[in-house]
């Protein structure tokens, strides 16, 4: 078998420059961790200094050698004769960057080389290409994450974090009054949260039957039709059938019932076509697969980005999603807390918003006050945590809670959660008939 990737002199050179130059330790300690280190006598000698370190101790020759005989490590490595090696193998630390990025390379290489063979051995012994093919993306898919991890930045560098938020800032003085993110179509909604923003989680959860999966789709198509937005789809529940007949009779403002009986009359059919021609032109894509899981649809986005570019991700619904198509967990709430964890992930990876709908549980129907809030999300673990804004849409009709300021037929779109910005209840009509939610004023 070759040997994996390594280069020993860098890693000496890397241990020789700690030892020799104090002003770099901790910038040297920052950048590696012992698992990036090849030999194994390395590693010891790494860990002994990390220690040495932490208890806020300046490594030296002799700080070295008493910690590693505390560990009973020293004649192992190769005694004091290898820590005086190391202390003259460079003449100069000037370069540790340059070693230290050649550890770092060598080590990405052997985890990339590990993450290989376990997609091989699982490939092997796996009689389930699908799940094969899920842990093989899994595995990548968390090797680049890890490899993802940014460094500390001065906010104040020139062209740094602060010189790209003074141009946001200026954009944003000099379109006073446009919304700065996708608009929803929803007035009141935009204005209190300037759209739907990059890398925002939105959880938009109710009750079955309220039409939470209309409203999503009504954003959607919004998105796609009055702002040119990509937008994909993937519902659980649906078929692309299904969906395609109700958004065609909320384009068309034509009832769903006659457009599914075809008891048209010549009129409604004008607005069925046109209806149809302008969704055919629009970036809306759709996935009806069943029991997906994170990894099918971040895959499937990163491809259609790509391909085609992506502005925007709805998922409908997180009860019917799965972690992995491996064996259930028998933890359900951690499963949920994973999959809202890494759909977070995504968001922020693929810099889009991504809105995921939720269940709530049936401690609703229990309570005299029937308004939804954080408590009811189902099986929650950490899925308020992860939500950028937790959006709730509550129908007093359905339980015949009386409000009189109310038309009939409102609902409330309640923004229960809203990490950067205020929350608030925005009130909205439904149109059963058309699976609409339209602006009242």
């Amino acid at each position: 078998m070759n040997k994996l990737p390594n280069n020993l002199e860098a890693e000496q050179a890397v241990l020789g420059s700690v030892i020799i130059d104090q002003e770099l330790q901790t910038d040297i300690l920052s950048m590696l961790n012992v698992e990036d280190f090849y030999m194994e006598t390395h590693r010891n000698i790494f860990h002994a200094m990390q220690v040495i370190f932490s208890k806020n101790i300046p490594i030296d020759f002799v700080t070295l050698t008493s910690e590693l005989e505390v560990e009973k490590q020293l004649e192992a490595i190769g005694g004091i004769d290898y820590i005086t090696f190391l202390s003259n193998v460079v003449p100069s630390a000037a370069n540790y960057k340059h070693y230290c990025d050649i550890v770092l390379s060598n080590s990405m290489r052997r985890k990339i080389i590990k993450c290989s063979r376990s997609i091989i051995n699982d490939a092997m012994e796996n009689g389930d290409d699908k799940s094969s093919m899920q842990f093989a993306e899994k595995s990548i898919f968390d090797l680049s994450q890890k490899q993802q991890d940014s460094d500390l930045e001065l906010i104040g560098k020139p062209g740094g974090i602060l010189t790209e938020v003074l141009k946001e800032l200026n954009k944003a003085a000099e379109n006073k009054g446009k919304i700065r993110g996708i608009s929803t179509g929803y007035r009141e909604f935009d204005k209190i949260t300037n759209g739907l923003q990059k890398s925002d989680l939105i959880l938009l959860a109710a009750r079955p039957g309220v039409g939470k999966t209309s409203f999503a789709m009504n954003i959607a198509t919004n998105a796609a039709l009055n702002s040119g937005k990509k937008v994909a789809i993937f519902d659980l529940e649906m078929s692309k059938l299904q969906l395609i007949q109700r958004t065609i009779s909320s384009v068309a403002k034509v009832n769903l019932s006659k457009v599914l009986s075809g008891e048209l009359n010549q009129e409604e059919w004008k607005r069925i076509w046109t209806a149809e021609r302008v969704l055919a032109e629009s970036g809306i894509y759709l996935d009806d697969s069943p029991m997906t899981t994170p990894l099918d649809i971040i895959s499937k986005c990163r491809k259609l980005k790509m391909t085609e570019g992506l502005d925007l991700v709805v998922i409908d619904y997180l009860q019917l999603m799965k972690a992995s198509n491996r064996t259930d967990s028998g933890n359900r709430v951690q499963e949920i807390s994973e999959i809202t964890r890494m759909l977070k992930v995504a968001a922020k990876d693929l810099n889009i918003p991504i809105i995921l709908l939720s269940q709530l549980s049936r401690l609703v129907e229990q309570r005299e006050d029937h308004r939804p809030i954080l408590s009811d999300l189902r099986e929650s673990g950490s899925i308020e945590q992860d939500a950028d804004i937790v959006l709730f849409l509550y129908n007093p009709g359905n339980y015949n809670d009386v409000i009189t300021t109310d038309e009939p037929g409102t609902v409330h779109l309640i923004i229960a959660k809203h990490r950067s910005g205020a929350t608030g209840e925005v009130k909205l009509r439904w149109v059963k008939e058309i699976t609409t939610f339209e602006n009242l004023a």
